[in-house]
C-alpha cells in the first residue's frame, strides 16, 4: 500500500456529555469538521469519549455487597452504552466519510449484558475498520467493564501508515506493547483518562522503544459535565476540573510534537514526518534485530473467547451402524 511520508493528524481533548451521547457526538462532529479543515487526515479522541467514563464513582460496589444505587447506576451507564455496530457508529462512520478522515475514538461498548471499554477505527470511506477492546481494566474499572481478549488486537495497514491503538493503562502491559510492535505499528493511538506526568513519561518512552509515532488523548472534563445528582470523588474538585486533559504528540525519538496541553478544550494538530521511523529503527528495532528470538518468545492467543461455543454433532445412527 502507498505511504505517505508526510502525515498530519489531530488529536481532540474534550470531556464527553455523560449520559447524553447525541450532545456528545455533536461535539465530535464538530471536532472531527475542524480537523479536517485543518488538513488533519486522522484524528484520535481520548478513552470513553462516547459513553463516557464514571470518573470518581465507587458504582455502589463493597467487598461483598452492591447497593440498589450503584445497580442502577450501572443500568443507566448500560443503557447509554453503544453497541458496534449500531446506530452511534454508523453516525461516526457517517462524519469519518464526509470529512474524508480517519478516525480512532474511545467509546463503552455493549455487548450483551457486559459493558467494555473499547476503541474503534473508522476509514475515511466511513467503514467501520474494526476495534481494540481493552485488555486489563483498572482498579474500579473492572466493576464496570469486561475483560477484551485477544481476537481484537488489530494494526490496520493505511496509506497513512500502520495505525493501532492501547488503552490507557494496557500500555504498562510490557507484552501487549511487543505485539503492537511486532505488527509494526506506526502510529500508535494511545486514548487515557491519566494526566499524570508519569502517563506521559511512559509516552515517551513508548515512542522510543517502538520507533513509532504516539498520540495520547485525554479528556477536558469538568463537573458541568456529568449529570446532577451523581456523586463521585471529585465533587471538591478544583475550578471545577476533573480531568485536566495532558494530550501530547510524540516523535520516535522520545521529542514532543506537540507538548501536553492542560486545563481546556483543544484541538491539536501535528505533521508528522513518517521518515523519522525507519531512521529511529537504523540502531534500535524492538522486534527486530534487538529482539533476541533465540532467548526471548512470546506467544499470542488471537482467537475469540466464547463462554458458550455452538456446532452440530455429525453423529448420525447410519454412522453408529459402520
Amino acid at each position: 500500500m502507498l505511504k505517505e511520508k508526510n502525515v498530519k493528524v489531530a488529536i481532540a481533548q474534550l470531556g464527553c456529555k455523560l449520559f447524553e451521547n447525541e450532545a456528545t457526538l455533536l461535539e465530535v462532529q464538530k471536532n472531527i469538521s475542524e480537523a479536517a479543515k485543518k488538513g488533519a487526515q486522522l484524528v484520535l479522541f481520548p478513552e470513553a469519549m462516547v459513553g463516557g467514563y464514571l470518573r470518581g464513582s465507587q458504582v455502589g460496589c463493597y467487598m461483598g455487597g452492591r447497593t440498589l444505587e450503584g445497580r442502577k447506576l450501572y443500568a443507566k451507564y448500560h443503557a447509554n452504552a453503544l453497541d458496534v455496530p449500531g446506530p452511534e457508529t454508523e453516525k461516526l462512520g457517517e462524519m469519518a466519510r464526509d470529512a474524508n478522515i480517519f478516525i480512532v475514538i474511545g467509546i463503552i461498548e455493549r455487548d450483551g449484558g457486559t459493558l467494555y471499554c473499547t476503541a474503534l477505527f473508522f476509514g475515511p470511506d466511513g467503514t467501520l475498520l474494526g476495534k481494540h477492546r481493552k485488555l486489563m481494566p483498572t482498579g474500579q474499572e473492572r466493576v464496570t467493564w469486561g475483560f477484551g481478549d485477544g481476537s481484537t488486537l488489530p494494526v490496520f495497514d493505511t496509506p497513512l501508515g500502520k495505525i493501532g491503538a492501547v488503552i490507557c493503562w494496557e500500555n504498562y502491559m510490557p507484552l501487549l506493547r511487543m505485539t503492537m510492535y511486532s505488527k509494526g505499528i506506526q502510529i500508535y493511538c494511545a486514548p487515557t483518562a491519566d494526566e499524570r506526568e508519569s502517563w506521559h513519561a511512559s509516552m515517551r518512552h513508548i515512542a522510543v522503544e517502538g520507533r513509532c509515532f504516539v498520540l495520547s488523548a485525554n479528556q477536558y472534563y469538568r463537573l458541568e459535565d456529568q449529570p446532577v445528582g451523581l456523586n463521585t470523588e471529585f465533587q471538591d474538585a478544583p475550578n471545577g476540573i476533573v480531568a485536566r486533559g495532558g494530550s501530547c504528540v510524540i516523535d520516535p525519538f522520545g521529542n514532543y510534537v506537540v507538548e501536553p496541553v492542560f486545563d481546556q478544550n483543544a484541538l491539536l494538530v501535528a505533521d508528522l514526518d513518517m521518515e523519522m521511523i525507519p531512521m529511529g529503527k537504523f540502531d534500535f528495532d524492538v522486534a527486530g534485530h534487538y529482539a533476541r528470538p533465540d532467548i526471548f518468545h512470546l506467544s499470542v492467543d488471537e482467537s475469540l473467547q466464547q463462554a458458550v461455543s455452538s456446532y452440530q454433532n455429525a453423529f448420525t445412527p447410519e454412522k453408529q451402524c459402520d
